[in-house]
């Protein structure tokens, strides 16, 4: 049986300190939070990029938060967007 992965939030605005609060992430937690983050901006991935989303999910959580808000924003519109 799989463990319940939690869903964080992922910062919507720049950051100019490490994300705290997730220090306890699981490796499968953190590639959920980064394969919602790429899904949710609609970037398509192949069997490559899923091998290097696995593997940078072992990275510490506050680097894979941060990697997940800057994916995140890429893909939001900005404010000058019609």
């Amino acid at each position: 049986m799989t463990e319940p992965v939690r869903e964080v939030p992922v910062p919507r605005e720049p950051l100019d300190t490490e994300p705290l609060g997730i220090e306890c992430q699981t490796n499968a937690e953190n590639r959920a939070l980064l394969y919602r983050a790429l899904a949710d901006a609609g970037v398509r991935l192949g069997t490559y990029d899923r091998r290097i989303v696995d593997w940078f999910g072992a990275s510490d959580s506050s680097t894979v938060l941060t990697v997940a808000s800057l994916i995140t924003r890429a893909g939001a519109p900005t404010e000058d967007a019609t």
